[in-house]
């Protein structure tokens, strides 16, 4: 299948990160073969795998800059199917460097296109701003995948990031789609949580996942330990959720 999909918005703080962890490890508990691309130069998502953030130089940036194949810098993991490309803080400092480079928005694309077909999904962690990192992680994407917090300014920042991606369906990837729109961080008891869904619902219509994350400890926990949620704790309302998710993800196919 080979479907690469980005997982993006510019809020920081909404579950990007943890949404592709624990998405990407659900989907390869399913026995897809997925690589996650630790895109943030936080990698969160490099250390919340139990992974080392250093790791001999072969990460992200390595790729990025012609110093690493995609398959030399790819790391396993505790899962059987999941594999990770670490991020690395290196990538702070990539956006200048890609500014100076030819066809500086399809490097990530020419990067993971000898290696697009080994994998059923490809999730990319994308940097909470709408920089060149993350407008190379929608070039080289075939869809979109936007978390939303269930807060009182979720919808602010959404509607910048609709238009950044119009722009590049306009110039540089016309099939870019949005596959799905996930609300995290949901306490369906308030007043608010009720509020936000309706809100996004109204917003987005039927990209909206029925399955939402809720607010979870053990979720919280999990990265601290190295593990997704499903290794951590698969009794957990976080695990069963993105489960849930999961197998609405592998049935929406655009």
């Amino acid at each position: 299948m080979g479907l690469i999909v980005a997982v993006a918005n510019q809020k920081g703080g909404v579950g990007k990160t943890t949404t592709v962890i624990n998405l990407g490890a659900c989907l390869a508990a399913a026995e897809k073969r997925v690589l996650l691309v630790d895109f943030d130069p936080q990698a969160n998502c490099t250390s919340g795998m139990g992974i080392s953030k250093s790791r001999d130089g072969l990460n992200a940036y390595a790729v990025l800059s012609g110093a690493a194949l995609v398959e030399e810098a790819v790391a396993d993991s505790d899962l059987p199917h999941l594999s990770i490309l670490p991020g690395s803080i290196s990538l702070a400092g990539a956006e200048v460097e890609l500014a100076g480079m030819e066809e500086r928005e399809f490097v990530l694309k020419k990067a993971l296109a000898p290696v697009k077909e080994q994998y059923d999904y490809i999730l990319i962690d994308c940097p909470p701003s709408l920089g060149l990192l993350t407008l190379n992680a929608l070039v080289a994407a075939d869809e979109v995948l936007i978390p939303i917090q269930a807060e009182y300014y979720a919808m602010e920042g959404v509607s910048e990031l609709l238009r950044t991606l119009e722009r590049v369906r306009e110039s540089l990837n016309p099939d870019l789609a949005v596959r799905g729109v996930l609300l995290t961080m949901v306490d369906q008891k308030t007043n608010l949580g009720r509020q936000v869904s309706s809100e996004v619902q109204r917003f987005f219509g039927d990209k909206v996942y029925h399955g939402v994350i809720p607010r979870n400890i053990r979720l919280a926990e999990a990265p601290s330990f190295g593990k997704p949620i499903i290794l951590y704790d698969i009794a957990s309302r976080g695990a069963q959720s993105y489960l849930q998710i999961a197998q609405e993800f592998m049935a929406n196919e655009c």
